[in-house]
């Protein structure tokens, strides 16, 4: 996340955070209840900081599922959700949709179109049935982590930061739509 927050800073103030179990070092996450209230904290803190008008929680893979169910509790304008993991463990038979339904903030979805944790036609599935605005901005041949093979930027003349650019600019053409003009 920390070339994102550099990225993302184009559009605003941007904080970060690890959760307890990455400064700890352990590779087991903690339970969600307590994910869910390291965030909470996070953005406590950064509002207390900063005072912003909006806010919009952003989050890669997890950072992002957490931050949808943050969503459900605290009012946030929105939710961009990089590699938003939607089979856990890759296993479709494990959706973790339910969030996602709850929704009412609208969110963007950044997914890479080889992401075994989000197959599209789950996503697609999902999304239509979901009550809040919602956006895809798919990136093609990318990953979990939204990286695309070395052949495919090849085949197509573009190099990773032309991919992650057009993600910037999906994610500013979001918030832009986010933000409510003053009478």
């Amino acid at each position: 996340m920390q070339n994102w927050k550099e990225r993302l800073s184009a559009i605003g103030t941007v904080e970060t955070f690890d959760y307890n179990y990455m400064r700890d070092g352990r590779k087991r996450p903690d339970s969600l209840p307590q994910l869910i209230a390291a965030h909470r904290k996070a953005l406590s803190q950064a509002r207390e900081r900063y005072e912003p008008a909006i806010t919009i929680l952003a989050g890669k893979s997890m950072g992002g599922r957490v931050g949808c169910h943050l969503s459900l509790e605290e009012n946030v304008e929105g939710v961009v959700c990089l590699g938003y993991p939607l089979c856990a463990m890759g296993d479709r038979t494990k959706l973790r949709d339910q969030v996602l339904r709850a929704l009412t903030t609208p969110i963007l979805f950044v997914q890479g179109t080889r992401d075994s944790l989000c197959p599209l036609d789950l996503l697609e599935r999902v999304r239509s049935e979901m009550k809040a605005p919602n956006f895809l901005h798919l990136v093609e041949g990318g990953d979990h982590s939204l990286r695309a093979p070395k052949r495919l930027l090849q085949a197509s003349g573009q190099t990773q930061e032309d991919i992650d650019q057009q993600i910037f600019r999906a994610i500013a053409e979001f918030v832009d739509g986010l933000i409510v003009p003053a009478d």
